[in-house]
């Protein structure tokens, strides 16, 4: 620090730092900081500086909320034969929802990729997203959990990251607003397997999600990573009282 702090304690000034608020790039701020949903749905992903920090197969896709009047507001979440889902040909065989309390998290969730036999892992992916990444009957979406997540209440922001062998390890950080705050940050987020994804309440109300898979629910698809924040471990005392101690 510079002697514009000097009039503090040593040990103070040894300990200050201050907040960056130099303008970064959206792949800067996406891949650290964070962006909001309607940045993603506006960036031209032929750019390489965006390309160039993309997850290969994450997609996103704008939602349009309608006000009703002294009612409420309606959104629609997908429609079979138009849209993302139908252009990447994916549509989901099990629906579900999930409430997370204000103030929670979870994550991270990952789903094991579907490799064919006699293929080697890092080859693979780069037939699927590189070589043929517009060929998308070639994806074995009944084989592996793909997920189309929607939200209908609160904020989230959400990390995703790619663990797929071969594949740069990627980060994407970015917050979507549910159903609830209209406006240009409603979108759906499309999750491949391989994956792995972070959720975090943002704001002061419980956040409600409706989520589609590409296969059923199937217990040997989910695998947990650096997932100790769902836990909620018991006081001390009450662990040695329950132990006898």
């Amino acid at each position: 620090m510079n002697e514009l702090w000097h009039g503090l304690r040593d040990d103070a000034w040894a300990r200050l730092n201050q907040r960056e608020y130099a303008q970064r790039s959206f792949a800067e701020r996406l891949a650290a900081s964070g962006v909001l949903a309607g940045e993603l749905l506006a960036a031209d992903r032929s750019k390489a500086e965006i390309a160039g920090v993309w997850i290969p197969g994450v997609e996103f896709f704008g939602r349009k909320i309608f006000p009703q009047r002294h009612r409420g507001f309606f959104g629609e979440f997908a429609r079979q034969n138009e849209g993302m889902l139908a252009k990447i040909g994916l549509w989901p065989r099990q629906w579900a929802t999930a409430t997370m309390f204000a103030n929670t998290a979870k994550g991270f969730h990952i789903h094991p990729p579907h490799i064919p036999d006699g293929e080697e892992p890092a080859k693979w992916f780069g037939r699927l997203f590189n070589e043929e990444a517009n060929n998308y009957k070639l994806r074995p979406y009944d084989r592996e959990q793909w997920d189309v997540m929607f939200f209908v209440q609160s904020s989230v922001e959400m990390i995703l990251l790619d663990e797929r062998a071969g594949m740069e390890r990627r980060v994407m950080r970015f917050i979507i607003e549910a159903d609830d705050q209209r406006g240009a940050n409603n979108a759906a987020v499309v999750i491949p397997p391989g994956v792995a994804h972070a959720l975090r309440v943002e704001g002061s109300r419980d956040l409600i999600m409706v989520y589609g898979t590409s296969t059923a629910f199937e217990p040997t698809f989910e695998g947990r990573i650096a997932s100790e924040v769902e836990s909620a471990p018991l006081p001390v005392e009450w662990e040695r009282y329950i132990a006898g101690n």
